[in-house]
């Protein structure tokens, strides 16, 4: 952790800038009610936003809720979705998720993390995404990528594993702001504090960042 501020005073530094920088939080994929967003989440993973968002409108159009999603074909939602990575478990997933949520749920996406979890395709993450852009319930932090690295290279956490990072960040961050903050992270990680090469000339942060990596999972052996 930052030999001069607690993880605490880092995390608060950290959301005044980012609270600045994007006042209104935008949700990057393009959805119109819950059903939406829980099937552009799932077909986000692993995938660009901006690439689901080319999707989405006509799968949408084809198949605007659980019920007629339901009753395509593995081979129709494919032929869809197939500019997507891993499409055909995608697709797999979304069926089988839309038929529990059309008898199960009488056709509403579930409020609760239990349920939410319960959906094939649909883990903690994107559970975390759903239920506060849908909804608006701060249940937790979707740890992605973004986050995992904006909160390691600030000294927010010391963890690698998403589910530990995101108890480390909850206890940080206050409730009400954890959906806010959640998309104010992985913006400014996709636009400021990249993989690669960060751009750190423009960041706020840098004065208190500590520009940590994970640690890199070891290779198998006999593998490069």
């Amino acid at each position: 952790m930052n030999k001069k501020l607690s993880a605490k005073e880092l995390a608060a530094r950290a959301q005044k800038i980012l609270a600045e920088r994007y006042p209104d939080a935008p949700a990057a994929l393009l959805y119109k009610n819950p059903w939406e967003l829980l099937v552009a989440v799932v077909l986000s993973a692993q995938c660009t936003d901006a690439r689901v968002n080319m999707v989405t409108p006509d799968l949408f159009a084809r198949w605007p809720g659980p019920g007629e999603l339901a009753q395509t074909s593995q081979e129709e939602l494919e032929g869809v979705i197939r500019s997507i990575g891993f499409f055909r478990q995608k697709a797999k997933n979304l069926r089988a998720a839309a038929k529990l949520v059309a008898e199960n749920f009488a056709g509403q996406v579930p409020r609760s993390m239990e349920e939410l979890v319960s959906l094939p395709g649909v883990a903690r993450k994107t559970a975390n995404v759903v239920l506060f852009g849908a909804f608006g319930i701060n249940d937790g932090i979707a740890v992605d990528t973004h986050v995992k690295r904006l909160s390691y290279r600030l000294g927010l956490t010391e963890q690698t594993e998403p589910e530990a990072v995101e108890k480390d960040l909850t206890g940080l961050f206050p409730r009400e702001e954890w959906g806010n903050d959640n998309r104010r992270m992985v913006l400014f990680g996709r636009e400021v504090c990249m993989a690669r090469k960060p751009d750190c000339g423009s960041c706020g942060m840098r004065e208190f960042c500590m520009r940590l990596e994970p640690p890199r999972k070891k290779a198998a052996r006999g593998r490069p």
